[in-house]
């Protein structure tokens, strides 16, 4: 498959690409410092930006599926204090916008999109702690992060949310998929989310689901 990685030299991004490549797929990673990676495999890379309707519908033509893993890399509470330095706020859901018209317009039907646990429907299984946490340190990003939901949900792409909890650097280990926002440990690394992002890019989490993905 030819896929199209947006964010891809985040840590979830750049995992995802890599286990992409692994698995033998022709990858374009998009990114504003997509030239940077360096990782073996069919590997593509273009720099730009993902709110670009221009460059991200020049990157769209010709590919079976897109995964998105747009976020904020700095520190979480210098963002909640000043907003972001390098990023719009509204990154995930400007830029999962634009991707969507793009899609539409080449043609490219799959759409994953990594999202966050808590987020949707998963909004009411939270513990109080992360109640917390997303409503005095996360607040702008799980809001821009609940319209780039939206945005999915509203699309007539073929889309697959994948909802982890917290991230971690961690090793690869087996992870907990689950449809129904049941969850095991609370945090997962990034290289065992990778490999439910490309199984959802390869179709194999079916359409129109939310993934849940814990420890």
């Amino acid at each position: 498959m030819k896929i199209l990685v947006i964010g891809a030299t985040g840590g979830s991004g750049r995992a995802a690409t890599a286990e992409l490549l692994r698995r033998g797929h022709t990858v374009t990673a998009f990114s504003r410092h997509a030239s940077s990676l360096e990782l073996d495999g069919d590997l593509i890379t273009v720099d730009g930006d993902a709110t670009d309707r221009h460059a991200l519908a020049a990157a769209t033509a010709g590919q079976d599926a897109i995964v998105i893993t747009l976020g904020i890399s700095e520190s979480a509470i210098r963002v909640r204090l000043r907003g972001p330095a390098a990023t719009p706020s509204d990154v995930r859901s400007r830029g999962t916008a634009v991707a969507v018209d793009a899609a539409r317009a080449a043609g490219v039907g799959r759409l994953v999109v990594q999202s966050s646990y808590g987020v949707g429907p998963t909004r009411p299984l939270l513990g109080a702690a992360d109640r917390a946490i997303f409503a005095l340190l996360l607040k702008p990003q799980i809001a821009d992060t609940e319209l780039q939901e939206q945005v999915v949900r509203d699309s007539d792409l073929e889309w697959t949310l994948v909802q982890p909890v917290h991230l971690t650097y961690g090793p690869e280990a087996e992870a907990r998929v689950t449809t129904d926002g049941a969850i095991g440990a609370r945090k997962i690394s990034r290289l065992s989310v990778a490999r439910v992002l490309a199984d959802a890019a390869e179709g194999r989490h079916g359409t129109g689901r939310t993934l849940s993905v814990s420890g």
